[in-house]
């Protein structure tokens, strides 16, 4: 696609972790199209970890308006026309919100990756990609309008404020390890007593133990579990961070342990070293992008249980069900890696 594009409107609504490898794709259009005027449909919380991307125009699609979200959509884009929609999400909410956007081209995914009626609401496609990860697909978008996509790379919006939160927050801490320890599911958060057990041990070898989490009922439930089992102190930040303070903490951590869930990808983006804990979901697909060789998972014994076949002989991302998975990953596995990342990244 030509270089003449004036504007671009990227709809990507959900979840933190995915429009995290948005933003890398996103950075990646905007060296491509300097010129072009790039508009980011996304979602509320999202929007709070992205507010202020530069030069980039933010519009909310809040779902919990339910019907009057896509009429707000609408309402907003009435009289403008994109040169391009980039059509980054298959949910059906997703596919009749871009029906709301004027644009000339709406591009969407591959024929292999496309449901519930994705196809229907797009006139081009991107390629298909051999076994992707989640940000590969957004960074082929950016390859199908000219942008060069081979750098990975993410410039994350936070201001010193943001930072100055975050050091107050971890005052006296120098070298800290991270256990961000709630996934969005339950199933998918490993037991308490074990992460636990990696806080003792990492407290063992010097580091400062933060638990960091939003302000729900479970994630308050499992850092409360997860303190009453250790014997070394951790600063709580539970329910005490903005999304971009948040980030912030992340980044001045040393490592982060986390399961399948947002802040995972958001360290990523601040150059943290992440040990990702995987049951339910492919790493390959979902894992921490620049740290997906310390994962530790059980995901594809158990594909191979549940379904009898690897997953190269599955469609890709096919998913594992189960509530107690989770328990197949063993203290002593997450310990290995610890070491692992301590010796391999110098910390």
């Amino acid at each position: 696609m030509s270089n003449s594009l004036s504007s671009i409107c990227i709809l990507r609504l959900s979840a933190i972790g995915d429009v995290c490898h948005a933003v890398s794709a996103v950075q990646a259009i905007q060296r491509a199209h300097p010129q072009a005027k790039i508009t980011w449909v996304i979602g509320k919380v999202e929007a709070m970890l992205l507010a202020d991307l530069p030069g980039v125009e933010f519009v909310i699609f809040d779902k919990k308006r339910g019907k009057a979200a896509f009429k707000d959509l609408k309402s907003h884009f009435k009289g403008r026309k994109f040169d391009v929609l980039l059509h980054m999400q298959v949910a059906f909410r997703a596919n009749i919100a871009a029906l709301q956007i004027p644009a000339k081209v709406k591009i969407g995914f591959d024929k292999g990756r496309s449901k519930e009626l994705h196809s229907l609401f797009v006139n081009q496609r991107i390629l298909p990609q051999e076994a992707p990860h989640v940000l590969e697909g957004f960074h082929n978008f950016a390859r199908a309008i000219g942008a060069d996509a081979e750098q990975v790379s993410w410039e994350m919006p936070y201001t010193e404020e943001h930072e100055s939160q975050a050091q107050a927050l971890l005052k006296g801490m120098s070298k800290i390890f991270v256990i961000s320890s709630a996934a969005s599911k339950k199933e998918r958060n490993w037991l308490p007593e074990r992460y636990a057990a990696l806080a003792d041990y990492a407290a063992s070898q010097g580091f400062n133990v933060v638990i960091t989490g939003g302000p729900t009922d479970m994630e308050r439930e499992l850092s409360g579990a997860i303190i009453s089992h250790a014997n070394c102190e951790i600063t709580n930040l539970v329910g005490k961070t903005q999304l971009k303070t948040l980030l912030c903490v992340l980044k001045q951590a040393k490592l982060v342990l986390a399961p399948d869930t947002g802040p995972a990808h958001m360290a990523v983006t601040v150059g943290t070293p992440v040990i990702g804990l995987y049951a339910h979901s492919n790493p390959k697909r979902t894992g921490p992008y620049l740290y997906q060789q310390y994962v530790v998972e059980v995901y594809h014994k158990n594909l191979l249980a549940q379904k009898g076949k690897t997953a190269a002989e599955l469609p890709w991302g096919t998913r594992v069900k189960g509530e107690n998975l989770m328990a197949q990953i063993d203290v002593d596995s997450v310990k290995s890696m610890f070491d692992t990342v301590v010796e391999q990244e110098q910390l």
